[in-house]
């Protein structure tokens, strides 16, 4: 079976890369195993994992995978230098099996070795060796790599260029080989070699550049044989032209799998019981065994029937499915068996529970028989009594009467043979063997013979034979001599029952011994498969709204908002169409919301019941979740939202204003809830309805909404809250800077509004809205101060060229400490004026190279070339705030004329009805239909997708945990929700194998839920601190509570 890669395989899995990952960064990296890592790339809309295994393989995957809880050192040094750094190239070096990675455009670079035991090492762009997995000590042909060495790459197989193949390099290929072919081993010994191996291993010496599968394959296709030897090659002209051609059919093959983007890739799988060729066509992999792959397919095995051919698109999904298939069986095989284990100590168990009331009824049966065989001989029994009894009342020494009964058995006496030695005198016990053949099923019992036998004329040599046969089958029964024989049978008969009656009790006992041990193995099973790593699962492709905050309301409408002032924008700008609604608050760090209308019918109006459950969520995800404070959110139509202010300027990234009336939504209730939407199969969406309006006739009525036209109202989106910290918290949101005087009458200023009265209103009118360090760093010594127009707005300024010099008076009005301006007469110093005048005249015929050389005699040019240079400096940094300052002016005039273009086409795109940008494809075929979060009884469920939405539009949902404001971390907070549901999935009657009781949870349910990786889902919860409530949920309140009542009910009874 394979394990590594050839060089081949490196080569067209470096092409692979090349063309997946360049221009995607590194988002983490993570231990899989000592030598196993998972590097994680991610761009917008496009992420992508690699699996690196040192020395063997490395590849894309589409597999997720169990992570290691810590990091190590290594991985931790690779974190240090790589996280968000930016892959710029991906290539093989020369044809070794080495891939090099570089980050930052060379600044860092990352070697992975595939050759011997292995190496990854991350170098600088000096390829200073600043972290590696293996330290490899210096040795006969390998050098010394640890950290802080040079990492040497120039000695690498065709590192400067891959030579031309001609025939003068075959030849002298071939003649090392053939001078090279007399060698014997240290026993004096040739080396035996097999037919055709040394004509392969004398081409993968001297071409490097094609491994020997490839040019075995080649000399297939061109019908060459290989089991000529490098000396008939090259004693033979025709032989070396036909090699020469097997070899130009190698590098034709190479050229094909490097000429696309993505090649083919084959795995060859060996034929197993249970083969069905029916299956490969229906995707199944049962009954192959996975052997070997390639980037082509071999042409030496296409007659081998034991061998099928597995064709795939790309050979990084090739090499994916190959080692992922062995890595899952490994694991399936590793879980079996602790399965296994656990079902044998459950075996055991109840087989230790079965033995031990076998050994109870048999104790019964026992009983019985003995019992059964003192009534038989009650006669007998009393004989034998007797004659103890006798000897013990003559005072005979106890030993005497052992030898005694010994010497009378030997003489065959009947009393003597029935009891058994040693006697039990110190007990007042004998035990005796009596037969118990009257109680044989076959009726023909010892006892009915000798009684026979004491009725015939000859009745000592009878019982004689009787005794001889009878002997093995006699019962030990102990009897008390201070009893009668009857009441020996009664005890007999006592001891039966109690052994019933510890039966029953010992099988009611164990039942519930053997249930608890049950739970137990189950307890010690479910930790071990957690210690074990989790069956591989595909990794589940996100839909294109999950990246935002969203859900979909209860009357079926999808509700989007924005994490950042990005998503904010991109929200506005792609998403934001024609009869969707927009929300906000004028709350610190309230998120853009927007309600998605039906796109064929704009015009329909959106749900009440959809309105507040989206400002719900607008409330939610502001500062007043955690000031624990309802507060109101307002929406608006789209055509009322833009990026126009006052002056003719456009908002920053992230901020709107709005035209026109808000209407705000009664006070939002923080509550949040978790849970689980189920993706379903088209087929199952019939058995399913959502309700939303699809009136038409009720749309003019929904664009009454908007009143009349008013100036804009500037609307700060999540923006606004990063934009406070860099002010140091003095800025307020521009949502209220601009708003109607009559809004602002009727809405309540409470403590978490931003205070608009308290900054001066003349300061609001005129400042411009841009990012902080506009504001910090543009200077100009050159302009003046203009305090008159500070307060005042240009009328009419809607001309793009007048933008500038709005943008140089704030400019200017912001660094008054640095802009020039007449500055006031200071005082005279007394005294001065009369010893400047001496000067002038003392120094009046002194020309300037006299000035320069009394100043170099006496030492002071020093400071005039100091004061030179300060002033250079100064001139450098002034040209430099100048040239800043003119860059960012540029790029914002450019961001003012782009965004003017988008607002014109978003404007003539509304009054239209056409879409601005054509959405993703996959949001054209996506049905929200699909989405339920109660599945039916049969439905096809294709995914579970977590979703974080307002309580009110969870009434339908099969999973679900309330969520309120707290003090918990929402990462624990939704570990403690998934183990509760998983905990579930193990406990008795919870679970319906058949699918068909939607009160319980299904198989399938809980396959996708062990799917999920909290990290992943944690995420979703747009909040930070957060408190779990979920039915049957914890007991803390109630276990403090009863302390408290014992120890009040204690004091009581003191107080008595």
């Amino acid at each position: 079976m394979k394990q590594r890669f050839s060089s081949i395989d490196v080569k067209v899995i470096a092409h692979e890369l090349s063309n997946s990952l360049i221009s995607l960064r590194v988002s983490n990296i993570y231990d899989l195993s000592s030598k196993i890592f998972l590097v994680k790339f991610a761009k917008p809309d496009n992420k992508q994992q690699i699996i690196i295994d040192s020395g063997f393989r490395c590849h894309l995957t589409d597999y997720a995978r169990a992570t290691a809880a810590e990091p190590s050192d290594f991985v931790r040094r690779l974190r240090k230098y790589l996280k968000t750094r930016r892959v710029t190239a991906v290539s093989q070096v020369g044809t070794d099996r080495i891939i090099e990675f570089q980050f930052s455009e060379g600044q860092y670079k990352l070697f992975l070795e595939f050759y011997a035991s292995g190496n990854v090492i991350l170098t600088d762009k000096e390829l200073n060796i600043l972290a590696l997995l293996r330290i490899v000590p210096s040795g006969e042909g390998q050098e010394e790599l640890r950290a802080g060495l040079k990492y040497s790459i120039e000695n690498r197989q065709n590192y400067g260029g891959i030579p031309e193949l001609t025939k003068d390099r075959l030849k002298r290929g071939l003649q090392k080989a053939v001078d090279k072919g007399g060698e014997t081993d240290l026993g004096g010994k040739k080396i035996k070699k097999k037919p055709g191996d040394a004509l392969r291993k004398a081409l993968a010496v001297s071409i490097t550049e094609y491994p020997p599968m490839l040019v075995d394959h080649a000399m297939r296709v061109t019908d060459f044989d290989s089991s000529v030897k490098p000396a008939e090659v090259l004693q033979s002209e025709s032989l070396l032209d036909h090699l020469m051609r097997s070899l130009q059919e190698a590098q034709k093959v190479i050229q094909d799998i490097t000429s696309s983007g993505v090649s083919k890739g084959y795995i060859l799988a060996k034929k197993k019981d249970g083969y069905d060729e029916s299956s490969i066509e229906n995707g199944s992999r049962k009954g192959l065994l996975y052997d070997d792959f390639h980037p082509f397919r071999p042409h030496q095995f296409e007659g081998d029937e034991s061998t099928v051919f597995l064709e795939f698109q790309g050979f990084n999904k090739t090499v994916d499915e190959f080692f992922s298939s062995i890595e899952g069986q490994k694991l399936e095989s590793r879980l079996e068996e602790r399965e296994v284990n656990a079902k044998r100590k459950i075996e055991a168990a109840r087989q230790d529970q079965a033995n031990r009331l076998g050994g109870l009824k048999e104790v019964q049966t026992l009983n019985e028989r003995k019992a059964g065989a003192i009534q038989a001989n009650i006669q007998r029994v009393q004989e034998a009594m007797d004659a103890v009894n006798g000897l013990v009342a003559q005072g005979m020494d106890w030993a005497e009467i052992d030898k005694l009964i010994e010497v009378e058995q030997k003489r065959k006496n009947a009393v003597a043979l029935l009891i058994k030695l040693p006697l039990k005198l110190q007990e007042n016990t004998i035990t005796l063997l009596l037969d118990e053949e009257a109680f044989d099923t076959d009726g023909d019992s010892a006892y009915e013979t000798d009684s026979d036998v004491s009725d015939s004329d000859d009745e000592t040599s009878k019982k004689k034979d009787m005794v001889s046969k009878t002997t093995d089958q006699r019962l030990s029964i102990d009897i008390d001599l201070g009893v009668s024989p009857w009441v020996n049978a009664r005890e007999y008969f006592d001891q039966r029952r109690n052994a019933a009656t510890k039966e029953q009790k010992t099988l009611e006992s164990s039942t519930k011994a053997l249930k608890s041990q049950e739970a137990k193995i189950a307890q010690d099973l479910k930790k071990g498969l957690k210690q074990e790593k989790a069956i591989m699962r595909p990794v589940r492709k996100q839909i294109w709204f999950e990246k935002f905050i969203w859900f979909i309301s209860s009357d079926g409408y999808l509700v989007l908002g924005g994490k950042d002032a990005q998503q904010n924008e991109i929200l506005y700008k792609r998403y934001l169409k024609k009869g969707d609604i927009y929300l906000h608050a004028d709350i610190k760090g309230a998120t853009t919301v927007i309600v998605r209308n039906n796109s064929k019918t704009p015009d329909a109006p959106i749900p009440p019941s959809t309105l507040s459950q989206a400002g719900s969520l607008v409330v939610a995800c502001s500062d007043a979740w955690d000031s624990k404070a309802g507060m109101s959110a307002w929406w608006a139509n789209a055509d009322q939202v833009s990026k126009s202010a006052a002056g003719g300027e456009f908002l920053p990234v992230g901020s709107f204003s709005v035209k026109g009336n808000k209407n705000f939504l009664p006070p939002a209730q923080l509550l949040l809830g978790f849970g689980i939407m189920f993706q379903i199969s088209d087929a199952s969406k019939a058995k399913h309805t959502k309700h939303r309006y699809q009136d038409n006739e009720s749309a003019a009525d929904s664009g009454n909404v908007s009143s009349a036209m008013s100036e804009p109202v500037p609307v700060n989106g999540a923006a606004e809250e990063a934009n406070d910290n860099h002010k140091g918290g003095e800025d307020s949101d521009d949502s209220d800077e601009v708003s109607n005087p009559e809004n602002d009458a009727e809405v309540t200023i409470n403590p978490l509004q931003l205070n608009a009265h308290s900054r001066d209103q003349e300061v609001d009118d005129e400042e411009i809205p841009s990012p902080p360090i506009v504001n910090l760093h543009i200077d100009d010594d050159t302009e003046k101060p203009q305090p008159d127009h500070q307060g005042e707005n240009t009328p009419n300024s809607e001309d793009g060229n007048e933008t500038p010099t709005d943008y140089q008076q704030s400019v200017g009005t912001a660094t008054p400490s640095i802009a020039g301006g007449n500055r006031p007469n200071l005082p005279h110093v007394r005294g001065k004026k009369g010893k400047a005048k001496k000067i002038a005249t003392k120094y009046k015929h002194q020309d300037e190279e006299d000035r320069l050389a009394a100043q170099q005699l006496i030492g002071a040019s020093a400071g005039l070339e100091k004061a030179r240079a300060e002033a250079e400096a100064k001139a450098a940094r002034e040209m430099e705030l100048a040239f800043q300052k003119e860059r960012r002016r540029a790029q914002h005039q450019r961001t003012q004329e782009e965004t003017k273009k988008s607002e014109d086409a978003r404007k003539a795109a509304l009054e239209q009805g056409i879409d601005v940008e054509v959405d993703d494809g996959e949001e054209r075929i996506l049905s929200l239909d699909s989405f339920v979060g109660q599945p039916l009884r049969g439905d096809e469920i294709l995914e579970a997708i977590p979703v974080c939405a307002p309580w009110a539009a969870m009434g339908r949902f099969k999973y679900k945990a309330k969520i309120q404001p707290g003090m918990q971390k929402k990462g624990k907070a939704t570990k403690e929700i998934i183990s509760r549901w998983l905990a579930d999935s193990i406990a008795k009657g919870k679970v319906d194998p058949q699918s068909e009781d939607m009160e319980r949870m299904w198989p399938r349910e809980i396959e996708l839920l062990k799917g999920w990786k909290v990290e992943e889902v944690t995420n979703t919860i747009p909040v930070s601190k957060v408190r779990v409530m979920m039915a049957g949920g914890s007991t803390g309140a109630a276990t403090k509570g009863t302390p408290g009542k014992g120890k009040g009910g204690k004091s009581g009874k003191k107080g008595r």
